[in-house]
């Protein structure tokens, strides 16, 4: 096999062999990404709203990936979704198909101290959209809001019973925690922003409710995902057939039209 087409199969081995991410996308109830030891939080797969079949939340524990409800302590079923009993410190979560596509992830910080004062930040816990707004609570393990000091990508505003952020923008992305006057002090949590749908099809695809136009994305992102894998390919069939086209001129320069072998032909003549 010439070299060119061990490298071709090669390339189109690892393009069928990796993962890829699909517009599939975990939808989580209730949409937090702190919460306190011992509860349970509502994981499903969607897509454009619907839930999403053959598709399976999945994590990875102690280097294993496992999926819910096959794994022991790991999820169980109600309905279309997987009800996980969340632990400290922290847990992530996807969903897959079984063909190996994977979905974008969504991650839990997991607040275990269980003395009074201890709170958790109220953040989303799946990607918000430009243009919308978001409001941030510091909670009690009773559920009661309290008073805190926000802080924000490093800096401090309070204290105040809830800090709001209107017309968030990409600015706004970075870490979030609060803390109180009684010494009870949040995890740090990442605020994730996606562009608004505005001008499809350059908007991105976001979580659930989808627009109209998120499905003219998915078609767009497809294409140039996959735009760049048929033109290698194509440029390496041919370098392939070029070098195997050339090789078969090289053996053809000592024949003459009829087949014989014209060096052969002028040794023996100059012999006579």
């Amino acid at each position: 096999m010439q070299p060119c087409s061990q490298l071709l199969l090669g390339v189109c081995v690892l393009l069928l062999s990796a993962p890829t991410v699909s517009a599939v996308s975990p939808f989580v109830s209730p949409n937090l990404q702190q919460v306190f030891s011992g509860s349970s939080v509502y994981l499903s797969c969607v897509d454009d709203g619907q839930t999403s079949d053959g598709w399976t939340v999945k994590r990875t524990r102690g280097g294993l990936t496992e999926d819910c409800g096959a794994a022991p302590g790991f999820g169980r079923a109600v309905g279309s979704y997987s009800v996980v009993d969340v632990c400290p410190p922290s847990e992530t979560f996807w969903c897959e198909d079984s063909s190996g596509q994977q979905s974008d992830r969504v991650s839990f910080s997991v607040q275990s101290d269980t003395a009074d004062k201890a709170v958790i930040l109220e953040i989303p816990a799946l990607p918000v959209r430009t243009g919308s707004d978001v409001i941030l609570r510091c909670r009690q393990r009773n559920g009661a809001t309290v008073a805190a000091y926000f802080f924000i990508k490093g800096s401090s505003v309070g204290p105040k019973p809830e800090h709001i952020i209107t017309n968030i923008t990409q600015a706004d992305e970075g870490l979030y925690s609060c803390s109180t006057d009684q010494g009870g002090k949040s995890p740090q949590s990442s605020l994730r922003v996606r562009e608004h749908c505005l001008t499809p099809p350059l908007c991105p695809i976001l979580a659930p409710p989808p627009t109209p136009c998120e499905s003219v994305l998915r078609l767009f992102c497809h294409l140039v995902v996959f735009c760049p894998y048929c033109i290698s390919t194509g440029l390496l069939l041919s370098i392939s057939v070029s070098i195997e086209m050339s090789q078969r001129d090289k053996g053809c320069q000592g024949l003459d039209k009829d087949g014989d072998d014209v060096t052969a032909d002028v040794t023996t003549e100059h012999a006579f």
